[in-house]
């Protein structure tokens, strides 16, 4: 990852993740650097990328506890170490991206090995939004590869 990129990502990371306790999320747009052409196509193709508008609409009629929940599937990382906070303090992971399915890709960046990455990601982890409950709540069909690759 280039060091500029690495470094803008870095700004917003506590200061124990940075410190190597934890894996971080540093945004697609770290991702792009390497995956261009994954990141392309999931740009667009993938309606969930730009789901973050659409919750920014409803925020006022939300109550706190709901829009939490909307932050967790339509934000990357959040509620986990180093995920989305606020826009504010993460407006990096503000929309779903690449490390939402394949997981924090802090290590992965700097070192550019495969193996510090979920390269295929388990059914379970897109269970965690595209489930019956959600599907019935919104009227969307699960989407294995969101339109990516």
């Amino acid at each position: 990852m280039p060091a500029i990129v690495l470094a803008s990502v870095l700004c917003c990371i506590p200061e124990a993740l940075r410190a190597g306790e934890g894996l971080v999320y540093v945004g697609s747009k770290a991702c792009a650097d390497c995956h261009a052409e994954q990141y392309e196509r999931f740009e667009a193709h993938s309606k969930k990328p730009h789901s973050w508008r659409s919750v920014e609409i409803m925020r006022s009629n939300l109550k706190p506890a709901e829009l939490q929940e909307c932050y967790d599937c339509h934000t990357t990382g959040h509620g986990k170490p180093g995920g989305f906070v606020s826009y504010e303090k993460t407006p990096h992971l503000a929309e779903v991206g690449c490390e939402t399915c394949h997981g924090p890709g802090s290590a992965h960046a700097e070192a550019g090995d495969t193996s510090l990455i979920t390269r295929r990601p388990a059914i379970e982890t897109c269970k965690t939004c595209h489930n019956e409950t959600r599907v019935q709540d919104f009227n969307f069909k699960p989407l294995l590869f969101s339109g990516a690759h």
